[in-house]
């Protein structure tokens, strides 16, 4: 039974072990990246498909004539056509907690990062300005400690109340925004401190010193933070999102650094990736600005993980007892 993984090298650059899957799928075939208009090629013999970000629509999935499970490592589903595959009898499994503890250490970091004013030391540090003072030390850029500061959370499944559990352990207080349903969650792995305080989003946003988002991209939450959720923010908050691009107007988030609406956001996700060079929030040069290249999840514990996580859901598919469904 040929298995075809399509974009191997997003998971893996060469440092995992493939053993447990080779074990499951022996006539697997590794595509380190797949054009589109090569797909149709690689699956139209394939009984499995492995897949991270391939798009597979309905008119891709029309010519997958052998294909019976089609493995996403990733929780999220958007790049295929669920509906499609439910039609066509093709079984759908994502994968769910591989990079919770990955995810909620990068939100950890980047709070400190800006809350330290890291990157801007760095700086100074390269052009001699400590070598340069009068004093034992150099205090260019105030610091603030975590401990008695609001987060708000925008979407508390596993990966938010991993987030929150990290946070109370700085001594931060933690508000969770109604009425916005969690990228993942899982009752099974509740991982639960005393019931976090639910607000409005509006009261969320005003009333936290950082918000950290990991909620889905979907009608209701595109473009969520605007000019005018800025402009309720506190002059001193700090902006984190892990989950995705489209969840903040970019222009309305440069707008607010460049005025000082807010104090300073890091962004792991943005709304297009790759993104173009000229992207605006990579050419801006603001030092209140933190980008990352979409890796808050890819520690190698949770890259590992997932590869584990494929095997697994493969092997029950092909034991009659599929797991991770999300075809319905």
């Amino acid at each position: 039974m040929k298995t075809a993984f399509l974009d191997y090298k997003t998971v893996d650059p060469g440092d995992l072990d493939l053993s447990h899957l080779r074990k499951i799928a022996p006539n697997l075939i590794l595509h380190d990246k797949t054009a589109a208009d090569e797909v149709n090629k690689r699956i139209e013999d394939a009984a499995i498909i492995i897949i991270n970000k391939i798009k597979l629509d309905a008119a891709t999935l029309s010519q997958a004539k052998k294909v019976r499970l089609i493995c996403l490592v990733a929780t999220g589903t958007d790049n295929v056509d669920l509906i499609a595959a439910k039609e066509q009898g093709i079984t759908v499994c994502n994968i769910k907690n591989y990079c919770t503890d990955s995810v909620a250490q990068h939100v950890v970091l980047s709070m400190l990062a800006l809350s330290h004013h890291f990157d801007e030391y760095q700086v100074s540090l390269k052009q001699g300005l400590w070598q340069k003072s009068e004093q034992f030390c150099l205090l260019e850029y105030p610091i603030t400690e975590l401990s008695s500061k609001t987060l708000g959370i925008v979407g508390l499944g596993v990966l938010g109340k991993a987030v929150a559990n990290l946070a109370v352990s700085f001594g931060m207080r933690i508000l969770v925004a109604e009425s916005f349903k969690p990228e993942n969650s899982n009752k099974s792995t509740e991982q639960q401190k005393p019931e976090f305080k639910r607000v409005p989003f509006q009261d969320l946003v005003a009333q936290s010193d950082v918000v950290s988002l990991h909620c889905p991209l979907t009608a209701e939450t595109k473009g969520l933070f605007d000019l005018q959720a800025f402009k309720t923010m506190k002059k001193n908050a700090l902006l984190i999102n892990t989950a995705r691009g489209g969840l903040i107007n970019d222009k309305a988030l440069l707008y607010a650094l460049e005025n000082k609406l807010i104090a300073g956001a890091a962004l792991d996700v943005l709304d297009r990736e790759p993104p173009a060079a000229d992207h605006p929030l990579l050419t801006s040069g603001l030092p209140n600005l933190i980008v990352t290249p979409h890796i808050a999840w890819a520690a190698k514990e949770a890259r590992q993980r997932s590869l584990d996580e494929i095997a697994k859901n493969i092997a029950c598919y092909l034991k009659g007892e599929p797991r991770n469904v999300v075809t319905g």
